[in-house]
């Protein structure tokens, strides 16, 4: 299994660190989910395109990991239905940021091999269902941190795209943790 403390903390300093240098303008294209007809006016757009790009590796590597445990055949039917949902949605995510990078006139991160991502996450380590909705909670949990974390370094105008994204990946967490028969988190403010 892999080391769950370790996957949130990379997730979450992913968009902490990258965050403060994101331009508002690379933001504005996809605040909403909807790609506006702009142009980059940034000094840098080199650096946001690296940020959006980072962000696009981090939806690749959801993509693939319900992807691999929609095939691992240690999910009941159901359980594979809403992975297969919450995969789509991290398409979509995905989808809203390569427009933005493709906007930047920069190429989009590549996915990778869905054995490479296997290894990656440690796969082979997975027996059970349990296991795979801990994985599964595990980066949720981290993509919902990672995106908060962006929040703060954005002018209000930019904070709906982070937050969209962040309350889909907290949205996923809570389903999982309720399938993993977890109990509710007594304190408030639990992602951030």
């Amino acid at each position: 299994m892999p080391n769950n403390s370790m996957i949130l903390s990379s997730r979450r300093a992913f968009l902490g660190k990258t965050g403060k240098t994101l331009s508002a303008t690379a933001l504005a294209m996809v605040v909403g989910g909807n790609i506006r007809s702009a142009t980059a006016t940034t000094t840098d757009a080199s650096q946001d395109i690296k940020i959006l790009n980072a962000a696009i590796a981090l939806e690749h590597e959801g993509i693939a990991a319900y992807q691999i445990a929609a095939t691992s055949g240690l999910l009941d039917p159901a359980v594979v239905d809403i992975g297969v949902t919450f995969q789509g949605h991290h398409k979509g995510h995905r989808d809203v940021l390569v427009k933005a990078v493709e906007m930047l006139g920069g190429t989009p991160a590549e996915e990778k091999s869905l054995g490479a991502y296997a290894q990656e996450l440690k796969a082979s380590t997975l027996k059970n269902q349990a296991d795979v909705l801990r994985l599964a909670l595990a980066l949720e949990t981290g993509a919902a941190n990672a995106y908060l974390g962006l929040i703060p370094s954005l002018g209000p105008d930019y904070h709906q795209v982070a937050a969209q994204m962040a309350g889909d990946e907290a949205f996923h967490a809570a389903i999982l943790a309720n399938a993993l028969g977890q109990p509710i988190p007594k304190a408030a403010l639990m992602f951030g």
